[in-house]
């Protein structure tokens, strides 16, 4: 994980819808912090720097240096509340990351070979994305920015499942990881037919 992010907030002193309205008029907006059996704390966030910071995809899986005054924490971020029709944020969930503890978290899938797949280049297909991304069980020091899924091979009619991932080492699906059954094999992307173009009608 090449990234760094820095993320500064402070103690929340004001609750209450109230508090929140006048924060978001200030440019800032309300956050929590949770998790490695400490107590959770309502906190403020600059608006921008956070919004900056998304539009960068690792952020939404890369652990982050939460600046909360002058003390760290190493934090995932968990959950985004999005105002419904403005570009604006309305609220963060950042959850403790415990070095020596597993955790669970989404990481996006980057397709690689796209236009060189068999199924598209020879066969006419057309791939049909099933996931866009992948809930992983991992310790921090582990956690992937994202998961690569080759499909240069893959031909009309054939789909790459969960279990057909190469996955980094000491990373596991966790859908898969105690599925005996095989019942949550989901599959990611397939090859499907491409729709066929309407016949041009003749003219009189």
């Amino acid at each position: 994980m090449s990234e760094q992010f820095e993320i500064h907030a402070e103690l929340r002193q004001d609750q209450g819808k109230g508090a929140s309205r006048r924060l978001r008029h200030e440019n800032k907006m309300p956050a929590v912090v949770y998790g490695a059996g400490k107590e959770a704390l309502s906190l403020v966030l600059s608006h921008n720097e956070i919004f900056h910071a998304l539009e960068n995809e690792a952020f939404y899986s890369h652990i982050i240096n939460l600046h909360i005054g002058k003390k760290k924490e190493k934090v995932l971020l968990k959950a985004l509340q999005r105002h419904p029709f403005k570009p604006t944020l309305i609220h963060a969930d950042f959850l403790r990351v415990d070095a020596k503890e597993a955790l669970t978290t989404h990481v996006p899938i980057h397709w690689v070979n796209e236009n060189s797949c068999y199924g598209v280049k020879s066969e006419g297909g057309q791939l049909s994305h099933l996931k866009t991304d992948l809930e992983i069980c991992c310790l921090p020091k582990d956690l992937p920015e994202f998961i690569e899924v080759d499909v240069a091979g893959l031909k009309l009619g054939e789909t790459i499942h969960l279990s057909d991932i190469k996955m980094p080492a000491n990373v596991s699906i966790l859908a898969i990881m105690h599925d005996e059954n095989h019942t949550h094999n989901l599959g990611v992307v397939t090859v499907v037919k491409s729709k066929a173009a309407p016949a041009e009608e003749t003219a009189e």
